[in-house]
């Protein structure tokens, strides 16, 4: 997929690790996505509360609110949303349970940036 085909997929980065989510946006935008990091479960649910992204990259571990917690919560009102798990904590089970939730896939940390960009491209083109 090339860089002007991405640019208006909008990814919502949700990790409580900054510098991973950092550099996880820049690597993302390099090849012109639109990003926004969050770094706790209620962040998440107020930034999808003011705009629904096309992606969302979870992260299993945050200190308020889990990433299941989360997803239990989006599918309420947001069950259209692509959502991939992000887990370096959690196992197969805890991706799993995402994938029961509604998840379109997991990952485990650290994360294959190739892997990642095949996944968002199919979660994207599942619209």
């Amino acid at each position: 997929m090339s860089k002007e085909n991405n640019s208006n997929i909008r990814i919502l980065i949700a990790d409580d690790e900054v510098e991973f989510a950092s550099t996880l946006a820049i690597r993302l935008e390099l090849r012109g996505y639109v990003t926004e990091i969050v770094n706790s479960g209620e962040e998440t649910l107020e930034a999808i509360s003011r705009q629904v992204p096309d992606l969302l990259l979870l992260d299993l571990k945050m200190p308020d609110l889990d990433g299941l917690e989360v997803l239990a919560k989006l599918r309420e009102n947001h069950k259209e949303l692509k959502v991939i798990i992000l887990t370096g904590h959690g196992s197969f089970s805890s991706g799993n349970q995402g994938m029961a939730l509604g998840a379109f896939d997991y990952i485990m940390k650290p994360v294959e940036l190739n892997l990642l960009l095949e996944k968002i491209a199919e979660a994207t083109a599942a619209k």
